[in-house]
């Protein structure tokens, strides 16, 4: 993986995005919006079709804002999990030498309580049957004196490293509860939104319901036919060059065969493609459901590269390029907080989890404008 980092993303695009030679889809998106911005307010009081839309397109961006601060909080909680359980552990194994250390100690203050408090002098010689009785019960007490401060040293040492890492310990675990109080929040925020999303929806009535299907059936029609033209537009340069290239342009719809970027690229592709028709679901990682950086993560995975959870992680993870430079294979990603992020896969295409209620599939890059695009990232 490219070692280049940046910082934290900003609200700045990357220089060098262009326009396709058709964006049909997203031409078409604006005029059917703009279309249905005219019609006459529903004589019921209920909200009209572009009114709810609008709104749910707001929410459904403010969940999968909050979804990518869900991911990160609870990926910061496993590894903090991780660690309270180790340093846990260590503390049990440093409480359990503390308490043989203070045995030890107890048990030498009993023998010294057994045999005299201080050390023989004049007066136990005089008591002595022999001078060698003497000498011996001398040598006794200065081995038990010795013995007894390498004790009282070993205690002091195991209770000052046991109340350090005790106190390590519930450093941690405060920090533990604060990421976990993070999780909550987020997961509270996406659910809120989601709940009035679906709250919006549901005051549709049949009729209104049915333009919005129709609708969103002209979005992806156009954009299928936006990739229909360009692929075959690109095969046809790709014909007529054929002669005089070596390959592929770098925007084209198949990676470089011959390079191992082209070759992992392949692979990550082939996955994402794999999951098309696998439901959006917010924190989700597969196999059977995925969020955006659920499946960047997973497909690139699947390429034997190791991509973080998040966007605001992805994005760091590898090499900015301009999108007029965009390979088979790098991520997309979208908004001026980059909460959202899609694969590539050539001709102004990606791959991407798209949103709640909707499944991983093939859209163009431009589904939005290309106002939206934050920059492009090549993570091997």
């Amino acid at each position: 993986m490219a070692s280049h980092r940046k910082s934290r993303p900003s609200a700045t695009r990357v220089a060098g995005i262009r326009t396709p030679a058709l964006a049909t889809a997203a031409l078409t998106s604006v005029a059917l919006l703009s279309q249905t911005a005219n019609a006459a307010p529903s004589e019921d009081g209920k909200p009209s079709l572009e009114e709810v839309e609008k709104k749910v397109d707001a929410l459904y961006r403010q969940a999968e804002s909050a979804t990518e601060k869900y991911n990160a909080a609870k990926e910061r909680t496993g590894k903090q999990r991780k660690q309270v359980d180790t340093l846990l552990d260590d503390v049990a194994r440093r409480t359990d030498r503390l308490n043989k250390a203070r045995e030890e100690l107890g048990s030498f203050a009993a023998a010294q309580y057994r045999t005299g408090a201080s050390a023989p002098d004049t007066s136990t010689f005089l008591l002595a049957d022999t001078p060698q009785d003497y000498f011996d019960q001398t040598q006794l007490m200065n081995r038990l004196t010795s013995r007894q401060k390498d004790a009282v040293d070993d205690y002091a040492t195991q209770q000052s490293a046991t109340m350090a890492k005790r106190q390590e310990a519930a450093k941690s675990l405060e920090s533990l509860t604060e990421t976990q109080d993070d999780l909550k929040t987020a997961k509270s925020t996406v659910q809120a939104k989601l709940a009035s999303a679906r709250e919006l929806l549901s005051q549709l009535d049949a009729q209104e319901k049915a333009r919005l299907a129709e609708i969103e059936k002209k979005q992806r029609a156009a954009a299928a036919a936006e990739a229909a033209e360009l692929a075959k537009q690109q095969a046809a340069a790709e014909r007529k060059d054929a002669p005089s290239s070596s390959g592929p342009a770098s925007g084209g719809s198949s990676p470089s065969s011959g390079s191992s970027y082209g070759t992992k690229a392949a692979k990550a592709i082939a996955f994402a493609r794999a999951q098309i028709g696998k439901p959006y679901v917010w924190g989700a990682t597969g196999p059977g459901s995925y969020d955006c950086s659920g499946l960047s993560q997973a497909a690139w995975k699947a390429a034997g590269v190791s991509l973080p959870r998040t966007t605001y992680d992805q994005v760091n993870a590898g090499t900015t390029v301009s999108l007029a430079d965009a390979r088979p294979g790098d991520l997309v990603f979208f908004y001026g907080d980059v909460t959202h992020v899609g694969i590539y896969i050539g001709d102004g295409m990606m791959i991407h989890a798209p949103k709640p209620g909707a499944y991983v599939r093939e859209e163009s890059i431009y589904y939005g404008g290309e106002s939206i695009i934050h920059s492009v990232v090549r993570p091997a």
